[in-house]
């Protein structure tokens, strides 16, 4: 593996901001400093004053493989990935097959290894009885643990007292929780048929699947965590209330930990009325109040991580009536310029944006030698290209497989000019170097 050079940057790492040239060799950061001169480098990249970062780790992603490859897969969804700035991601468990066994698991590595240009980990899934597996996994296999305690149909959804007592009880690593009370959903979406019939709007979403339904689950997962001593990760925080149920101190003080995704805190309950069933997910985005408050548990450690929860669907799904418009929105290309609107705005320090998309995430999940810019580890990086004008989302070709973003009509005042993923380049100019390819995540358990 040859070296690469990048010189001129405006490097962004463990809360610092300065000048200096980063050196690649065999894959890792081979030196850092002010100035690197004399190396013989074989590729050389002029920063020419853009910010160096070390790439996102996207705790949370649905790349539809296996399963469906008509909404993505790890070839299509990684390049998005890496034009997003996102060098390495976490895929979940609901796939079909569903990732409830070890022989599913090591097909999704199996298939990555193959496709992804981005490093890749697994979460794995939880359903009414595979409970001795989990129990019985090696926690160096897979990212987490993830629970649907609500939102989820079919084997996946656990709900009983009883399995979710003995889960977190049980289970041997971090458990990742998406948390809403179904009962309180479905008494919702009734009282919304009754006023609607089966014409429910797009801005009813919010309504059924409201702040109270996600704090009596998320605040259910956290006593459980508690009597149990569970190392808990709850996933898409999307409620101003939700945020008093986790602790403002530092990771490693916490065992209760909180993700909040990129669309809940660049969407609001108004854009229903444009971008309609583009923005449903679940959770569902909310309202303008519960998005400052998570954007201001952001600048304190109440909030740990940043992942987009990508989960793309065909557009034509997307049209659809509400019963049968499925939730979930692609993201992932854009993940790293939509995030650099809030440090443009003034929002959010770039440092603060780096800690939670990369170092603290690498904590988190006991990643070693990724997440940060430092000597020997993985070069994993990103540069960053101020767009004064703002760049059109619309201009750009889509690159996940579902072809389509709720961003088209954003203008971003950033861009991802270059992504390195273990060393190498995996989109440079514009461009997906094919030849890359990603590595597995190991966790240091």
């Amino acid at each position: 593996m040859s070296r690469l050079l990048i010189r001129n940057a405006r490097l962004v790492n463990e809360g610092q901001i300065r000048d200096a040239d980063v050196l690649v060799a065999n894959g890792r950061i081979e030196k850092i400093a002010n100035s690197i001169t004399g190396c013989n480098a074989a590729v050389a990249i002029d920063a020419q004053g853009q910010w160096l970062l070390p790439g996102m780790i996207d705790d949370q992603v649905h790349f539809r493989d296996p399963g469906a490859p008509d909404k993505g897969s790890f070839y299509s969804e990684s390049r998005a990935a890496v034009a997003g700035g996102i060098t390495s991601f976490m895929d979940m468990p609901n796939t079909s097959p569903a990732t409830l066994n070890l022989a599913a698991l090591a097909d999704k590595k199996r298939r990555a290894g193959l496709h992804s240009v981005a490093n890749y980990g697994f979460h794995f899934g939880v359903s009414h009885d595979n409970l001795d597996t989990v129990a019985a996994l090696d926690p160096r296999e897979v990212a987490g643990v993830k629970v649907f305690m609500g939102a989820s149909t079919g084997n996946m959804l656990v709900d009983d007292p009883r399995i979710l007592e003995r889960l977190f009880a049980e289970v041997p690593t971090l458990l990742l929780a998406h948390c809403e009370h179904s009962p309180s959903i479905q008494a919702n979406e009734q009282r919304l048929r009754a006023r609607f019939g089966d014409g429910i709007p797009a801005v009813a979403h919010p309504l059924i699947r409201d702040a109270e339904a996600c704090y009596r689950s998320s605040s259910y997962a956290v006593e459980l965590a508690r009597r149990y001593g569970t190392r808990l990760h709850v996933l898409h925080l999307t409620s101003a209330r939700e945020l008093a149920l986790f602790e403002d101190k530092p990771l490693t003080e916490k065992r209760i930990t909180a993700e909040v995704c990129l669309h809940h805190l660049l969407f609001d309950d108004r854009d229903y009325h444009r971008l309609g069933h583009q923005i449903k997910c679940n959770p569902a985005i909310k309202t303008r109040a519960d998005r400052d408050a998570l954007r201001q548990a952001l600048l304190s450690d109440r909030l740990d991580v940043i992942g987009s929860d990508h989960a793309p669907h065909t557009w034509a799904q997307k049209q659809l009536g509400y019963r049968e418009a499925p939730a979930g929105l692609p993201l992932v290309q854009h993940a790293l310029p939509a995030l650099m609107e809030l440090v443009a705005d003034g929002l959010l320090p770039l440092t603060t944006l780096v800690a939670k998309t990369s170092h603290r995430v690498a904590d988190l999940f006991a990643i070693p030698d990724r997440g940060y810019v430092r000597e020997g580890y993985w070069a994993d990086l990103v540069l960053i290209k101020p767009e004064p004008q703002g760049k059109p989302v619309s201009e750009e070709p889509i690159l996940a497989r579902c072809g389509w973003t709720p961003f088209a009509e954003r203008r971003f005042r950033h861009s991802v000019s270059t992504t390195l993923v273990s060393g190498h380049l995996a989109w440079h100019n514009g461009q997906v170097v094919d030849s890359c390819q990603g590595l597995p995540l190991y966790f240091q358990r």
